[in-house]
């Protein structure tokens, strides 16, 4: 009898493994980003906002604050860290003067620094995938993109927020 798909599947048990499994996960993730970032001179936030501004381009601190869940507080002082090790900039906000905009530099050097971590780690991911069919890897994606919009949705409740940044369009 096939299984109602409008209904969850999972019992008490594979729920506890689910949990367990998600949690070793997210810590994993976790100190993998740590150890790149220690590998950089850098802690994990200073990393983090890093990455944001290579994603996203020299923005203000109220939009690393956003995107990164930090208060603008602390990414002052990432800020000022990362501008004390030549990591980024800052430059009056031509649209507001009581900000500034935040530029990254250097780049390609953190690109080529940590070029040869992530291809070992996309290496190994990749030999992972390749026990999957194409369908498996379809519905194992779809299930991490369903998860990281529960994420957010449930971390902007518990932050007060209205919404954290929409998640990147992904291309297969």
């Amino acid at each position: 009898m096939p299984r109602d798909k409008s209904k969850p599947s999972f019992s008490p048990q594979s729920w506890e493994y689910n949990q367990s499994v998600g949690r070793d996960l997210a810590t994993a993730v976790v100190l993998f980003h740590e150890a790149v970032a220690s590998r950089l001179g850098l802690n994990a936030a200073e990393w983090r906002c890093l990455g944001l501004l290579d994603q996203h381009g020299p923005s203000t601190a109220g939009q690393l604050a956003e995107w990164s869940g930090f208060t603008t507080g602390a990414i002052t002082g990432i800020v000022d860290r990362l501008e004390k090790a030549g990591y980024v900039r800052r430059q009056p906000n031509p649209r507001d003067r009581r900000s500034v905009i935040i530029h990254p530099l250097r780049g390609a050097e953190l690109k080529k620094q940590v070029a040869p971590i992530f291809e070992s780690l996309g290496r190994a991911m990749a030999e992972i995938a390749g026990h999957y069919s194409p369908q498996e890897q379809a519905a194992i994606g779809d299930y991490f993109e369903k998860t990281i919009q529960v994420l957010r949705t449930e971390t902007a409740k518990l932050s007060g927020r209205r919404g954290l940044r929409p998640a990147r369009q992904r291309h297969a």
